[in-house]
């Protein structure tokens, strides 16, 4: 790619740093009357933002596109109202900015306070799901900050659409335009100049597959907050009620099996294998799901495909899933620690003392006990739209919502005061 499109992702990264100040001071009713005017554009001007996806969907399956990403890439009337309803609920939660952290007189009479501010540019890296280009706009504009989106050249059509339609939005309001733009470029060198624009961009979010989180980490010179890929586990103790493990695991792995809340391995304690692993095989054949077990788990079933050491650490995102029998609660969680993503993991117990045990031991952003994996999202937590689910520990973990969208300062103030030492 040319220089000039170098100059152009600058250019644009510069405009968000001055939008950003612009969007910084501004109170909460601008912000939200601004959120407002985006969802109800998006719902009319719908026809226009499905024909451009319509454009991207048939490019995708002259590619030879997997179902899954089909789905994700995919919009609809019902998503977008559902998106637009998404963008509603953002701009009737609080807001964060200026929100007191923690707030005290010093013994010296300083008045010290710590008050949540917004990072400033925030770049947006994701694979194709259009849904992500309002969420991460909405959410971006009420915690003050200005976004530089960057999506996937599969669902490019989209994205512009989208853009262009939220853009239009905010001419009517105080909300500068350029706090939503479109990093400019299709291919990776237009990436990549937006990773290495430090001190225009604040900080980095990567969302989708490992690949492409792992190359932001390691390239960019930008700082970057980690949303990790879902390599989500289920467990089913040996106390464990069946028909709630059932509904757990089938409900885990097949409501909506391309996201990355989804189970992707369930281990199953000895005790229980009998009685469960049988029941459990039906119950995912019937959903049309492909179990790769380790030997234990082969010999219930006729249909279970002999797991390999990389089914374990597999994100499928598709009707499959990894299995394994156990000795232990803490083979459990040997395993969970071997292969997991640190991304949530499940356990079904009737045990207070292995419930406990389990929360206690697994190291992981989110830990569900006799829940599906499933509710690990900013929506179902009450946080409104995510911008994703961070696996890290710096700064932010688990589902992002507003507050993770800010940074703080300290404010002191006093009468005069000296420091005399």
């Amino acid at each position: 790619m040319s220089e000039g499109t170098r100059e152009q992702v600058l250019e644009v990264a510069a405009r968000g740093r001055a939008a950003a100040a612009d969007l910084a001071p501004l109170p909460r009713s601008a912000k939200d009357a601004a959120l407002h005017a985006v969802a109800d554009a998006l719902t009319a001007r719908a026809e226009e933002i499905l024909a451009a996806n319509a454009v991207d969907i048939e490019r995708a399956k002259e590619s030879g596109t997997p179902a899954y990403m089909l789905d994700r890439l995919a919009l609809s009337t019902d998503r977008l109202e559902q998106i637009a309803a998404a963008v509603r609920e953002v701009a009737g939660l609080p807001d964060p900015v200026g929100e007191v952290v923690r707030g005290y007189t010093l013994p010296n009479g300083l008045e010290l306070r710590q008050l949540r501010v917004p990072l400033g540019v925030v770049g947006i890296i994701y694979e194709g799901r259009p849904n992500v280009t309002v969420d991460a706009a909405a959410l971006t504009l009420k915690s003050g900050n200005a976004v530089l989106l960057r999506g996937s050249s599969s669902a490019y059509d989209s994205n512009v659409a989208l853009v262009n339609v939220m853009r239009d939005a905010l001419e009517g309001t105080d909300v500068p335009v350029d706090a939503i733009q479109l990093v400019p470029g299709r291919d990776r060198e237009s990436v990549k100049h937006l990773m290495r624009a430090r001190g225009l961009v604040d900080v980095l979010i990567p969302r989708g597959g490992a690949s492409l989180i792992n190359s932001v980490v390691e390239e960019s010179t930008v700082p970057v907050i980690e949303t990790g890929v879902g390599n989500c586990t289920v467990y089913v103790d040996g106390d464990a009620d069946v028909e709630m493990a059932l509904g757990i695991l089938v409900n885990a792995k097949t409501q909506r099996p391309s996201v990355c809340n989804a189970a992707e391995t369930f281990l199953v304690h000895k005790d229980i294998a009998d009685v469960f692993v049988p029941r459990a095989l039906e119950a995912l054949k019937d959903k049309g799901v492909t179990v790769h077990g380790d030997e234990r788990v082969r010999s219930y079933g006729a249909d279970v495909v002999e797991a390999t050491e990389e089914d374990y650490r597999t994100e499928y995102l598709s009707l499959d899933i990894a299995a394994a029998v156990v000795d232990s609660l803490d083979d459990a969680v040997k395993h969970i620690r071997a292969y997991s993503s640190g991304h949530t993991e499940a356990i079904v117990t009737n045990s207070q003392q292995a419930a406990k045990r389990f929360v206690s031991l697994v190291d992981s952003a989110a830990v569900a006990v006799n829940a599906s994996t499933r509710f690990t999202d900013g929506g179902e937590f009450g946080f409104g739209a995510e911008i994703g689910i961070s696996t890290q520990k710096l700064h932010a973990r688990g589902p992002m919502g507003l507050p993770e969208l800010t940074s703080t300062k300290y404010v002191f103030t006093g009468e005069g005061h000296l420091r005399g030492v």
